[in-house]
């Protein structure tokens, strides 16, 4: 049944500026055979979501599709459907390569610059397909013919479920690339339990639910399959690593490669642990510290409630950026410079944390 028109204005408006952008892109779909999907560097599940989202929408189409990740991706998000065909990039370059320089349309997916690809930035920026941005990120980089940007969407997974409607095809919309789409909408807000007060998101979710998809059971997906290692990580984190600041109403947690190796740490394994210190009463503000088990750096998390911005924290202190409640980085020197760095960040914006 086709959308209430009042809800199709609503809902599925993306900025009416941007209008030409989306009928850019439906041409550019439309005119395409082969299209490429990418998407940045250590896939979280807005990054495949949104990805396989798009993926199963072209090949209701009779589009070629192929996802292309710069490397892993957590094992929990393995279940979705489409994601055994995802190609990584640090495995199959060469194949990774050819299909890239052979489409027709190259989407980038959940990334502002093309830096965040790593070692796919070469090969995408020259390729001679047609570039389409969509992303939620600030600031994007001037690298696709089409750029649709809009940070205050709460995941690209949903700005994905708004330009396929606002194309008009609402309806090619499948049960799998719901799951998708709903995936992504969820790992990106925390479960929604940030970013997420705007009422169209959860006019989306009841479409998504329209199509079949069971949100208990994604959920239970995303959330309730850890190992034992990643759970006895946890305790460990929280007794030994965590450490609280009450007077800036801050808490930092930290982890070495040597305490993840002690761990059995996979890729995935320390998702959401950035949260937990916002659980206490009077925390605002909450830092994680990793040494990266594959690059010589520190992956840096950062998450807020409230007004309190941590992306001004991660652009300031961390060369990072994101959103104001979420937001990432990375640090290049020890674990104790990082420790340092974000203990004159707390110094800095102790008047905002104590007004948060």
């Amino acid at each position: 049944m086709p959308l209430n028109q009042h809800y199709q204005i609503y809902i599925y408006a993306i900025k009416s500026n941007t209008s030409a952008n989306i009928d850019k892109v439906a041409k550019y779909f439309e005119r395409a055979d082969k299209i490429v999907i990418v998407t940045h560097v250590s896939p979280d599940g807005d990054a495949l979501g949104s990805s396989l989202g798009l993926m199963h929408f072209l090949e209701t189409q009779e589009k070629t599709v192929n996802v292309i990740v710069p490397n892993a991706f957590p094992d929990f998000l393995r279940w979705m459907p489409g994601a055994k065909d995802i190609i990584r990039y640090d495995k199959y370059a060469e194949f990774a390569d050819k299909l890239i320089g052979e489409a027709d349309v190259i989407c980038c997916l959940d990334f502002n610059a093309l830096s965040r690809i790593d070692a796919m930035a070469r090969v995408v920026g020259e390729a001679p397909g047609r570039r389409v941005l969509i992303d939620h990120h600030l600031h994007p980089e001037d690298f696709c013919r089409v750029t649709i940007s809009h940070p205050e969407i709460s995941s690209t997974s949903e700005l994905v479920f708004r330009l396929i409607c606002r194309m008009g095809y609402f309806e090619d919309i499948t049960r799998e690339g719901a799951e998708c789409i709903y995936t992504g909408m969820m790992t990106d807000t925390g479960g929604f339990t940030y970013n997420s007060n705007s009422r169209e998101i959860y006019f989306i979710i009841s479409e998504l639910l329209s199509k079949g998809i069971d949100k208990d059971e994604i959920y239970r997906k995303v959330f309730n399959t850890y190992s034992e290692g990643r759970l006895r990580l946890m305790g460990y984190v929280l007794y030994d690593k965590m450490e609280v600041f009450p007077q800036f109403r801050a808490a930092l947690i930290w982890l070495t490669k040597e305490e993840q190796g002690r761990f059995q740490y996979v890729k995935g394994d320390t998702e959401g642990f950035v949260n937990i210190p916002l659980q206490m009463k009077g925390i605002c503000f909450s830092v994680f510290l990793r040494e990266d088990t594959e690059k010589n750096m520190i992956k840096v998390s950062l998450r807020s409630v409230g007004a309190f911005p941590c992306n001004q924290v991660a652009s300031e202190f961390f060369n990072g950026g994101g959103h104001l409640n979420a937001s990432g980085g990375e640090f290049y020197g020890t674990m104790e410079e990082a420790i340092e760095r974000f203990k004159q960040a707390l110094v800095k914006y102790e008047p905002l944390l104590q007004k948060n």
